[in-house]
């Protein structure tokens, strides 16, 4: 047998006369009888297990594979194994050694997102990893992807947990591959004690004619937003006021007078104080409240 070469097979992509291919590169050491290569590529199904797609007996050290749209889909995993024999002593090969999973379509970085009703924005990247085949020269090459937003908790109806910072975003495309783009990801304050909730983000590429991008969405991304407990006031009976912080005092003045206004955001509540007490005690009592 012949030992363990180190071929250190590896996966990517590239535009062949306009068309996307991957190509699985590997070292070739020297030898006399010079080598040949058994490349297997396969995919991963959707049941988990590897299929096999095409093979090939090569002396040179790679080998191409078109992504048609049939065999060899965007948003498949896809893996190629390479064994070395000599023409004349086939039975004696290498090790088969394979490479790495390559994902051929958009990605999200990260992959989903935990997230808390903080008001933070998170960074959330999309890129294709592979090129995309313009017809002509044309500079506005590009992918556009919509997005949309949807709580899988169907059955608490109310706010949206998560905003986007765009609902449509262009990803350029030059001749060998594609940028990528970003935007941010926050979680909707909703001052409801719901718990922990699980949203998704979901990309669909638009105006694309041909067959490998047409029949493709990517896949969703998972946001869990954590709940945070929301803050607590009181004003009641004559009025007693407990603040956000625990804070306990009296207001028994008449007038109209400002409750709590955010310094961050357009919140604020009035309220209105009119005498409600008798001849002996000065009391004010709420009569109206205004919030904004």
């Amino acid at each position: 047998k012949l030992t363990s070469l180190a071929l250190q097979p590896m996966i990517t992509p590239e535009l062949v006369q306009g068309r996307v291919h991957l190509k699985c590169a590997y070292s070739r050491p020297s030898s006399k009888p010079p080598l040949q290569y058994a490349v297997v590529w396969s995919r991963l199904s959707t049941s988990g297990k590897k299929e096999q797609i095409q093979r090939d007996t090569t002396l040179q050290s790679f080998s191409y594979v078109e992504m048609n749209g049939v065999n060899l889909k965007l948003g498949d995993t896809v893996f190629c194994t390479v064994t070395a024999f000599t023409r004349d002593t086939p039975e004696q090969q290498s090790l088969p050694e394979e490479s790495k999973g390559f994902y051929a379509g958009i990605k999200f970085v990260p992959e989903s997102l935990q997230i808390a009703e903080d008001g933070k924005e998170h960074v959330l990247t999309i890129l294709s990893t592979v090129p995309i085949a313009c017809p002509g020269n044309d500079d506005s090459c590009k992918i556009t992807l919509q997005l949309s937003t949807e709580d899988l908790d169907s059955q608490l109806l109310g706010p949206p947990n998560i905003a986007l910072s765009a609902c449509q975003v262009d990803l350029p495309c030059s001749e060998s591959s594609c940028a990528a783009a970003a935007l941010t990801v926050t979680a909707v304050t909703d001052f409801a004690q719901d718990g922990n909730r699980i949203s998704r983000i979901r990309a669909e590429p638009v105006g694309r004619r041909d067959l490998l991008w047409r029949a493709y969405t990517p896949k969703d991304v998972k946001v869990t937003v954590r709940d945070l407990p929301t803050g607590n006031c009181y004003s009641f009976t004559d009025p007693h006021i407990i603040t956000f912080d625990g804070w306990h005092y009296d207001n028994y003045k008449i007038g109209t007078f400002l409750l709590c206004r955010s310094v961050s955001r357009a919140f604020e509540v009035h309220v209105r104080q009119w005498d409600c007490g008798g001849h002996r005690s000065a009391t004010a009592c709420n009569c109206g409240v205004a919030a904004r």
